[in-house]
């Protein structure tokens, strides 16, 4: 019996090592309040919390959710800024390695930034600015009531429909 105990034991220990190391698991904080100048995994602001963050870095995504509010200066974002629902978006001044995208929500200002990938804003109802941004994607909006409003944006790739003169 022992011996069938030990042996079920080391047959356990060397599959264990032959499996690859399991993937660490992001931490997601959750934003309401304030943030200042410390590094996180990624970032919730839940439904209708208001979030300020000033030079903070997020290692992955900023989600902003129904009605909640995100004023950010200053920040960096490895991943993507997503806002869907939200009350308002501000990002000013920071750097963004993916896409901010803002999707049926209220009022944005994306102004002064540098995004990798694109900046698009669909099927929001309140007032939007987009100036003085860094784009190496594209500058997309549709749907927009009223249309975003801005200018300056140096774009890389393509300034479409609503977004087409900013």
């Amino acid at each position: 019996m022992r011996i069938a105990i030990r042996l079920a034991s080391v047959v356990a220990v060397m599959g264990a090592m032959l499996l690859p190391a399991g993937q660490a698991i992001a931490e997601e904080r959750v934003c309401r309040g304030t943030i200042g100048a410390t590094t996180v995994d990624n970032l919730r602001v839940p439904d209708g919390a208001s979030c300020a963050l000033t030079g903070t870095t997020v290692k992955g995504t900023v989600k902003v959710e129904t009605g909640a509010k995100l004023v950010a200066r200053r920040i960096r974002v490895v991943g993507n800024v997503q806002a869907e629902g939200h009350g308002s978006v501000t990002v000013v001044n920071s750097r963004v390695g993916g896409s901010v995208q803002l999707a049926q929500g209220r009022r944005a200002n994306v102004s002064g930034n540098r995004i990798t990938a694109d900046l698009q804003s669909f099927e929001n109802a309140g007032a939007q600015t987009f100036r003085n941004n860094r784009i190496n994607g594209n500058l997309q909006c549709k749907e927009n009531a009223p249309a975003p409003a801005g200018g300056g944006n140096v774009v890389g790739g393509n300034k479409e429909d609503q977004c087409a003169r900013l």
